[in-house]
């Protein structure tokens, strides 16, 4: 099976699509320090499945071990695969060495990966005084084409948000034409499709830019990706889960409902029947939001209508932007086929994802998000400390590549190797 190497890999999500269908993880280039922790602790976690020694894993999860501890049950030169480095020009000599050593010789197959996309996102760009120009996030692709130029991968796999299509350079170029032009310098045929996580299995609408490159002059070498019929709605996502109010819930294992539908085993969220999860923790709200938050929920469940934050009585208008961003309260209506987009900026607040049960009347806890990003059940979201924080665990599955994407298109791209 091919191997890759995995830059601006985050929490994983990519890579874990393409485990998943059959690669060969190399190395995995990240600079967020907890997201490393999560990736070393996924490892850690697939060495021991594939070894039938899991126990470990659950009682880490217990708390019974500490993460040094867990760690030494794995093979250490899987955990230092996991490279937490901020990929720039002091770095790339020393993030080279490294690499070599894992492959020991062997050619690199296959690079994924794609640069923080909030210089190139709409909402960034809107909320950035100088529309984000000059933003030194907009040119790593630079640095991506330093690994295809020094490893020469027979395929490489870049993701992005659509915004990368629109956006320009101080000079009134596209920051994507010029991204294209420097791949094809390095010996790539460059092509690109703009695909939307909800066609492809995922609750979740979700579109971004997926362009692949393959080394030599090609044409028409773009998989074929499949598309899914959806049979279900959001609700899938909360069917199994114990109810929580703001406030509640448990950063460790706990035990799930009886499931009887099919779509978290289809999506390979859940395992099993009653396979207990961790991070199902509620945000604490103040009583003001809380009162917005059933407002929300009671428009869309009488009206199927979303509020906009100008149509609140006065009293609960606390902000004073009303010329933009007028729906950032916003239910995840369990009753559509899919939700609005995951951003990473739910770590700052839970207002644009609001539970649907009035009942419970609070915003989304880190695992209902993990679910609507396909993350499997017992996929453990790591901060530096090793203490849970909610907060760091939502960035992390913000920024991530839907996992059931990630594995339609490593699969498809498998077919056509």
């Amino acid at each position: 099976m091919p191997n890759y190497l995995d830059i601006f890999a985050g929490a994983g999500g990519l890579s874990e699509g393409f485990i998943r269908a059959g690669y060969e993880p190399i190395a995995h280039i990240e600079m967020d320090k907890a997201a490393c922790y999560t990736l070393k602790t996924r490892l850690a976690y697939k060495w021991l499945s594939d070894h039938q020694q899991t126990i470990a894993y659950l009682r880490y999860l217990k708390r019974e071990l500490t993460r040094q501890e867990f760690y030494a049950t794995a093979p250490d030169k899987l955990l230092k695969s996991v490279l937490n480095y901020e990929i720039s020009e002091d770095n790339l000599k020393e993030i080279f060495q490294k690499i070599d050593q894992l492959l020991n010789g062997e050619p690199l197959d296959l690079i994924v990966g794609g640069p923080p996309c909030q210089a190139y996102s709409l909402i960034g760009r809107a909320r950035d005084d100088n529309g984000m120009v000059g933003d030194k996030r907009n040119y790593l692709y630079i640095l991506y084409a330093e690994f295809l130029r020094r490893y020469h991968p027979r395929y490489f796999v870049f993701e992005n948000v659509i915004g990368l299509l629109s956006a320009k350079d101080a000079d009134g170029t596209l920051y994507f034409d010029k991204m294209c032009q420097l791949f094809q310098e390095c010996g790539y045929s460059i092509e690109y499709k703009q695909l939307n996580a909800k066609d492809y299995g995922v609750l979740q609408n979700r579109s971004r830019i997926i362009l692949i490159g393959k080394y030599g002059h090609h044409k028409n070498f773009y998989p074929h990706i499949p598309e899914t019929r959806n049979i279900y709605t959001v609700e899938e996502i909360f069917k199994d889960l114990p109810p929580i109010k703001a406030g509640e819930g448990s950063y460790g294992l706990v035990a799930t409902l009886h499931y009887d539908s099919n779509y978290l085993f289809d999506a390979k969220i859940k395992e099993r029947d009653l396979e207990p999860i961790t991070l199902h923790c509620a945000r604490p709200h103040t009583a003001q939001d809380l009162e917005i938050y059933k407002k929300v929920v009671q428009l869309w469940s009488k009206e199927k209508k979303r509020l906009s934050y100008t149509a609140l009585p006065k009293k609960l208008q606390s902000q004073n932007n009303l010329d933009s961003f007028l729906d950032r309260f916003k239910v995840v209506a369990s009753d559509l086929p899919y939700s609005q987009t995951v951003v990473a900026h739910i770590a700052k607040d839970g207002h644009y994802f609001i539970h649907p049960d009035i009942k419970q009347n609070r915003s989304l806890t880190p695992r209902e998000v993990a679910r609507l990003q396909t993350f499997p059940d017992n996929y453990y979201f790591e901060s530096v400390s090793g203490r849970p924080s909610r907060t760091t665990a939502f960035r992390q599955i913000g920024n991530a590549v839907p996992v059931l994407l990630a594995e339609k298109i490593a699969t498809a791209l498998l077919e056509v190797w």
